[in-house]
């Protein structure tokens, strides 16, 4: 594992590269790509002077993303053969997405899933609604708590799908929002940020067909607050 200089978030963890991909540990906190209109410096940015120092011409492509607020594992393509192959197979290639959360409030039970059909609004928020209605996307997320506090609980949660927002969504209409996640109906924020992670992708090489598995440990933070 490799690391390259970042801006106030630090260094950037590069887990994994070879020819046709590259593979990050994002810092939470930094955005993908910019914002139309904005010029503030991104991932993307930064792996790209990355890969610039060994081809002056090189340029990633974005395949998947995190938001700005969840750190964790994130992949990249490097060429334009790559990031085709990627996003028309993602999802047969990747094999396993998991997260952790640290979440408002206790669950009752030990495990679960999330099973719901979910929404964009015109603002970009994501809410869970009827099956029927116009947009839904059904959206599955496997749960089962790690470690619980007082008022948090640690989640591990494998996504079956990949929809926008689908853990923070899923988990504020169940009551147990993501701490920090004020979009979503958090009401604290005890680590002063979104308390999601990307932990494990694992994923199938697009062109060796080799099953790889990326890891980035969850901040111990997180943990820190679930004592009884």
């Amino acid at each position: 594992m490799t690391t390259g200089q970042g801006g106030h978030w630090g260094k950037i963890d590069y887990l994994y590269e070879d020819r046709d991909i590259i593979v990050v540990s994002k810092p939470v906190g930094l955005a993908v790509i910019a914002p139309e209109g904005s010029r503030v410096k991104t991932l993307y940015d930064i792996v790209t002077d990355h890969m610039k120092k060994e081809n002056p011409h090189a340029r990633p492509a974005v395949v998947h993303r995190l938001d700005r607020d969840t750190s964790g594992v994130m992949m990249f393509a490097k060429s334009a053969k790559g990031k085709k192959v990627l996003m028309s197979r993602w999802n047969q290639l990747v094999k396993e997405r998991v997260y952790v959360a640290l979440a408002e409030g206790a669950f009752r039970e030990e495990s679960g899933i999330f099973d719901s059909w979910l929404v964009e609004n015109r603002a970009g928020t994501v809410y869970v609604a009827k099956e029927e209605t116009r947009g839904a996307l059904r959206a599955i997320t496997a749960w089962h708590v790690l470690r619980e506090g007082k008022r948090y609980s640690l989640l591990e949660l494998r996504l079956e799908t990949g929809r926008k927002h689908q853990i923070r969504a899923q988990l504020s209409a169940a009551g147990h929002p993501v701490a920090g996640d004020a979009r979503y109906g958090a009401h604290s924020n005890p680590l002063g940020r979104l308390c999601l992670h990307a932990t494990i992708l694992t994923i199938e090489h697009p062109f060796t067909g080799q099953i790889m598995r990326f890891e980035s440990p969850f901040p111990e933070e997180f943990a820190s607050f679930c004592t009884k």
